[in-house]
């Protein structure tokens, strides 16, 4: 798609929450890596551009850069962060580094209203994260904003560039949206031409397109978004496709059943059940480290999928639900966006696997795949069903991964979801499982000393799955999840509430 925002990534972990603060405005926003070229970037004929903030430095060897030429196309110029300090630097304005850095929120006060500020209180709340900063604006920009500690936003009218050094995308800045909407808007002049409706249509298109008369097998885990992918694919080719559940050994209790019923005889889809256990479970012995862990499970999967593609002759494709966060996730600093872990879907995908993906939702958040799944017709209890791993519970049971430990978490799992729909709190949370450590305590349980595993409930709220809170349920009802796990699941006599947010911490463990 033409005339939207494009955004170079320099590998900020928020670079995601710019396109989709974009999309929200009904503005069609695309990411490409920073080293883009500019031929690339004129094919896409944006309205406007965005630097996203990233971890580099413009005095590093591997700095990210991009040619100064970019500036002189005159299309419209947002530099965030980082890429505020590289528009001073490749324009002749001088950056320093950093003494002490600026981080978190800080106050940012207006020195000259302009098209970018435009709707802001002469002071208000931003947030920074950045070491480097800008001391000295290049020719023919103006400073129009600055915090405590340094020059927090400048701009040439003249040439629609502009540069902040916080970040309006994140929901900490006060004014966050209004500035993005001011860019996309008075200054890009963008119009509106990205709807959901339209995504399912180019969509499918697109898939006929590149699937032709092949076959496509998608892995169907029953989660939101391998179900959306599937029901998506299956608009577009039919029968053509075919889903095939595997059952690894590592999933929530009685999923099988319940994958069978909602989507075979729901929505008449060729579903191909494979008994897998044995095989995940046996080749997860021994191991600990869940990056292996990750890894081992994603190339069992590509093993099962080749077997099965035999079966096929002709099929050429493997679809996956990979959604954007996946994608930022798994991305390596290089590439450009830290690693934080490899990705939740496949845990790294080696090369030689023999089919190729088709991913129809990887430009998607997860709040637009759930509406993508309404409007296809799946039912909002599944659509509305909170995010699984790809590695399952393979990376919930923490370290060493054995058949009774995940018996004993499926267990624990069921009974803390089914108390979360008996008291109307499941969509109150956005994610919510249980994990089970590889501890053991001392308990007594009637006149008799025990001495079982350690379970940690955790659940989240979260809008993007960039950032989130820990959930704030009500201490009865954990006291009810508590109690019903240690009496009803053999093996876990403690159970702890996790509290963290993310970040610093994940929402997984592993």
């Amino acid at each position: 798609m033409t005339n939207g925002i494009l955004i170079l990534d320099f590998g900020s972990q928020y670079n995601q929450l710019i396109a989709r603060r974009v999309r929200e405005f009904g503005v069609y926003a695309e990411i490409l890596p920073f080293n883009a070229s500019l031929d690339e970037i004129k094919q896409h004929q944006p309205k406007g551009i965005i630097l996203s903030g990233g971890p580099s430095s413009v005095f590093g060897e591997d700095a990210h850069l991009v040619e100064k030429e970019l500036f002189e196309l005159g299309i419209p110029v947002l530099g965030i962060c980082y890429g505020m300090q590289l528009t001073a630097h490749l324009l002749g304005g001088e950056v320093k580094k950093g003494q002490k850095g600026e981080y978190g929120k800080a106050e940012l006060k207006v020195l000259n209203s302009n098209k970018l500020l435009y709707g802001f209180s002469e002071s208000s709340t931003v947030w920074m994260s950045h070491f480097d900063e800008v001391f000295q604006v290049p020719e023919g920009f103006e400073i129009s904003g600055k915090s405590e500690s340094v020059i927090a936003a400048m701009a040439d009218e003249s040439r629609k560039l502009y540069a902040v050094q916080f970040h309006p995308e994140v929901s900490h800045s006060e004014y966050g949206t209004q500035l993005l909407r001011n860019f996309v808007f008075d200054i890009c002049e963008a119009e509106e031409n990205w709807a959901l409706s339209d995504f399912i249509e180019v969509e499918v298109a697109r898939i006929k397109e590149k699937v032709g008369n092949q076959k496509v097998i998608l892995g169907l885990s029953g989660g939101v978004d391998s179900s959306v992918a599937a029901v998506l694919i299956h608009k577009a080719i039919g029968d053509q496709l075919t889903c095939i559940f595997v059952d690894t050994g590592l999933l929530r209790k009685d999923e099988g059943v319940k994958v069978m019923e909602n989507y075979g005889k729901h929505f008449h889809m060729n579903i191909k059940l494979v008994d897998a256990r044995e095989q995940f479970l046996s080749k997860l012995k021994g191991i600990s480290d869940p990056e292996e862990k990750r890894k081992i499970i994603g190339r069992e999967f590509v093993e099962v999928f080749n077997q099965e593609a035999l079966a096929f002759e002709d099929a050429n494709f493997l679809a996956q639900g990979t959604i954007y966060p996946d994608v930022i996730e798994s991305q390596s600093v290089k590439g450009p966006s830290a690693t934080i872990k490899s990705h939740h879907n496949v845990g790294g995908l080696p090369e030689e696997m023999k089919l190729q993906l088709l991913e129809p939702l990887r430009e998607l958040f997860k709040d637009e795949v759930r509406k993508v799944g309404v409007k296809l017709g799946i039912p909002k209890e599944l659509v509305y069903r909170h995010p699984f791993p790809g590695p399952g519970l393979g990376i919930r049971v923490l370290g060493e991964v054995d058949e009774e430990k995940v018996r004993i978490l499926q267990e624990a799992d069921a009974i803390f979801i089914e108390e979360l729909y008996k008291n109307n709190l499941y969509d109150e949370v956005s994610q919510a499982f249980v994990v089970l450590l590889p501890v053991k305590s001392v308990g007594v349980m009637g006149d008799e000393r025990t001495y079982e595993y350690t379970a940690v409930v955790r659940s989240a709220n979260t809008i993007d799955f960039m950032t989130a809170t820990w959930s704030r349920l009500p201490y009865e009802f954990l006291d009810k999840v508590s109690s019903r796990i240690i009496n009803e699941v053999k093996g876990i006599n403690r159970v702890a509430y996790d509290i963290s947010s993310k970040p610093p911490a994940t929402i997984e463990w592993e």
